[in-house]
């Protein structure tokens, strides 16, 4: 994959407008990408407010992160969010975390689960990764996956990796959760699978390769 579709900008431009055309929003608001799948509603009348939204996400955009999927299987349906805030907690007991948006549409049938599998996504998974953030009804429509081993929860073709997990604990933080899930099972694709991770770096996807 060339250096140019690796940092294929991001949101597309389906979501763009699908954003920008959200009546709900109101004349008044302003919305301003932060992470894939996650947008801050800012007053448009309060320009310091716009002022320090877009501040802050362009200051943070300088943070190179992996990028994620994180699924579940909600009464028999596959759900899932693009998520880019991802860490290792603990060794012992083994721990991870994930933060998503209080306002995603995926996180509380995840939540109801009471288990996720976080896929590290691959340079070449933009695609997925635009279409886990889209707001569209059926988000794994052509999407290739078998349930991970411990929980059941989509585990996604073409990976780099995955952490099984059971929700452990969830602390409100602002308008994001702090999800902490206790590892079950976890692994690397077979010799021979992708070994680049698609990351996002000042709004645009990145990768490692030269």
């Amino acid at each position: 994959m060339s250096d140019v579709d690796a940092r294929e900008p991001w949101p597309c431009s389906e979501l763009l407008e699908d954003w920008l055309g959200d009546p709900s929003l109101g004349d008044s608001m302003y919305d301003l990408q932060f992470r894939p799948g996650e947008s801050i509603v800012v007053d448009a009348d309060d320009p310091a407010a716009v002022h320090a939204a877009r501040h802050f996400r362009d200051v943070l955009g300088r943070f190179a992160s992996g990028v994620t999927v994180v699924t579940a299987v909600d009464d028999g349906t596959p759900v899932g969010l693009t998520c880019q805030s991802f860490s290792s907690v603990s060794l012992d007991p083994p721990l991870v975390l994930f933060v998503p948006s209080r306002a995603s549409r995926a996180w509380p049938a995840i939540r109801r689960a009471g288990s996720f599998c976080v896929n590290f996504l691959a340079d070449g998974q933009q695609a997925l990764s635009n279409q886990m953030a889209s707001r569209g009804e059926d988000k794994f429509a052509g999407v290739g996956w078998r349930p991970a081993p411990a929980t059941g929860s989509p585990l996604l073709d073409g990976t780099l990796g995955y952490v099984d997990c059971r929700v452990q604990t969830v602390h409100e933080a602002g308008d994001h959760d702090v999800v902490i899930g206790r590892v079950l099972d976890l692994g690397t694709p077979d010799e021979g699978g992708p070994d680049h991770p698609l990351l996002f770096f000042r709004g645009q996807y990145d990768t490692t390769r030269g």
